[in-house]
């Protein structure tokens, strides 16, 4: 069990290091490194590292995730969450490296980039057997779900632990007439998950100008996974200085 799962109420900042190797596989310099972005933003006060292991590895790489498992030995303090499509390569990652968290995404395979929750009880089936085999070997699984607050009672039948919030439609009404009606819908579904024992967990499209306005909205969220966000400001700021303005922008919330 990682220790800053049980520690404050502060939301954790877990960094996507995806974008790192996306920029990376355009050459075979084996840069930018995505075990030293990885360790700048921990350094700089992050307390997870997410990776995105696609089938075709036009992100993070098997390689990577091997990298990463062995080089979070050393930081047992900081959270490894792993996502993808179990249906896919995801489950052998897990077995491999039993990461704190693993977050279920139902992204096909050619997929641009994830765009959309888990339909229940349609995938209930095949995800039930996916999520007890992760939490017995002592791996947390958090789902990737729509703002539907009538699902939440189907992902606590199906035992998962955790729910991750798709907040792409969250940011896209940011500041526009229609926001606070979306925002609601969020809110609505984290009450509906808290009821039922759920955790959250939030990701897609936040950055340092909607972030803070999201969890004052939203009840409960543990932690937030930001990539393509983060990693672009990380262009200009470098990741200390990043990190530390998400976290500032989590503090304020």
């Amino acid at each position: 069990m990682n220790p800053f799962a049980q520690a404050g109420t502060r939301c954790a900042l877990s960094v996507n290091v995806n974008k790192v190797a996306l920029l990376r596989n355009t050459r075979h310099l084996g840069i930018p490194s995505v075990l030293r972005a990885a360790e700048q933003c921990l350094l700089a006060g992050a307390q997870g590292i997410t990776v995105h292991p696609r089938p075709d590895a036009r992100h993070v790489r098997a390689r990577d995730v091997d990298d990463l498992a062995g080089f979070l030995k050393d930081w047992p303090q900081a959270e490894f969450n792993i996502e993808g499509n179990p249906t896919q390569n995801l489950m052998d990652f897990v077995r491999k490296h039993r990461p704190h968290q693993v977050t279920f995404v139902p992204d096909a395979e050619d997929q641009f980039t994830s765009d959309h929750g888990w339909t229940l009880p349609q995938d209930a089936a095949r995800l039930k057997p996916l999520i007890r085999e992760a939490q017995d070997l002592g791996v947390r699984v958090s789902l990737f779900m729509d703002p539907d607050p009538a699902a939440m009672a189907a992902v606590a039948e199906l035992g998962a632990d955790r729910i991750e919030l798709y907040t792409e439609t969250f940011a896209s009404a940011y500041a526009t007439p229609g926001g606070d009606a979306v925002l609601a819908g969020f809110k609505a579904t984290a009450e509906a998950a808290l009821k039922l024992g759920l955790g959250i967990n939030a990701g897609h499209d936040l950055n340092r100008d909607n972030l803070a306005a999201f969890l004052r909205a939203v009840p409960g969220v543990k932690e937030v996974s930001i990539g393509h966000a983060l990693i672009a400001d990380a262009l200009e700021l470098g990741y200390a200085e990043t990190v530390k303005a998400y976290l500032r922008a989590i503090a304020a919330a």
